[in-house]
């Protein structure tokens, strides 16, 4: 198998990323500030390891880039990668503010080449039953969702907990929903230092549809929790659960004669395919490289979760200030 793959960062996700395209045969070279770190990845892996991205693009027989540097660097890196031809794998977010994306869209579209943004669990293998779920009518018409994306640790100081914990979540409730929201409204607090550490977002979409993340690297425990409330059932995606990753729970609530009336029935523990969400994400990339087709996360699902993002630190500098889209724009699923 050809070797055409270079990972751009070895730090604390980008070393996944190494492991995981090297177990798949296809890492050429690695690239990263920290000598000791190269020197590791080296020894373990039997690649070559640089200092210089410039460098790297310059080796013909890499053929795709995978940046997994500091957030505020994306933008700059993809463009680079882009000019050299290159196709693209980022972490998200794919840029810091709507406008460098939207640039890197523009670049994008006059080239060939493949960008894919890196919203992990779009491919995790819970969250792909959950949606099949959904989309065939399990639980009914959505009425409600909302995700908990809560730890002790990693504390950010280029990067506030919006930035760095929500994308995931709000790429997640978008491809449910299909559209952006009609408002974005957030609030938090800055308990450390300059950046918050906690944010509250709420979603409200057309048909009186709402959605909330909570994200915190400040909370007494790990949650990774995401609850899909529809009319007939709901279901509830646990990633830091071990057996019961994704559970139905048969229940309704509807009013009859204006007095709320609850219906619980069962639970069921949904079973799902195996299979660690990193390498899946890995190989779909490797996919759309090899067979040119675009990425399920492509540039326009970076920009829709940009497009919340930017809303949604607007409304948090404004003290939780309702942010309203200038449009309902319908999103891929």
């Amino acid at each position: 198998m050809d070797k055409y793959v270079a990972v751009i960062g070895c730090g604390y996700w980008g070393k996944n990323l190494v492991r995981n395209f090297a177990q798949l045969g296809v890492l050429r070279v690695i690239c990263d500030a920290s000598q000791q770190a190269l020197a590791q990845f080296q020894q373990e892996y039997g690649v070559e390891g640089v200092t210089d991205f410039a460098k790297v693009l310059a080796i013909p027989d890499v053929k795709a880039v995978v940046i997994a540097t500091p957030a505020p660097t994306h933008g700059g890196l993809v463009m680079q990668a882009l000019a050299a031809g290159k196709d693209v794998f980022v972490e998200k977010p794919l840029a810091l503010t709507l406008e460098d994306a939207l640039v890197i869209q523009a670049t994008a579209d006059q080239s060939s080449n493949i960008l894919m943004v890196g919203h992990l669990l779009e491919y995790h293998p819970a969250l792909v039953k959950l949606r099949s779920l959904v989309k065939n009518g399990k639980i009914g018409q959505l009425r409600y969702l909302y995700s908990n994306r809560l730890s002790f640790g990693k504390v950010r100081t280029e990067e506030n907990v919006l930035w760095s914990f929500a994308p995931h979540d709000i790429c997640n409730i978008l491809g449910f929903v299909g559209k952006l929201p009609i408002t974005v409204q957030a609030v938090g607090s800055a308990c450390l230092g300059e950046v918050a550490d906690f944010c509250l977002v709420n979603l409200e979409f057309e048909q009186n549809l709402k959605a909330h993340i909570f994200t915190s690297w400040l909370h007494p425990f790990k949650e990774h929790r995401l609850v899909v409330v529809g009319e007939s059932g709901t279901l509830v995606f646990d990633d830091v659960s071990i057996d019961e990753k994704l559970v139905l729970y048969d229940q309704q609530a509807e009013l009859k004669n204006n007095i709320p009336v609850l219906k619980k029935h069962s639970q069921t523990v949904i079973p799902i395919d195996t299979g660690e969400p990193l390498k899946l994400e890995c190989q779909h990339f490797l996919s759309c490289v090899e067979n040119r087709q675009t990425p399920l996360t492509d540039i326009q699902n970076g920009i829709n979760v940009l497009t919340v993002l930017q809303s949604a630190q607007a409304s948090l500098a404004s003290q939780g200030q309702a942010i309203y889209l200038k449009e309902t724009q319908v999103v891929n699923s």
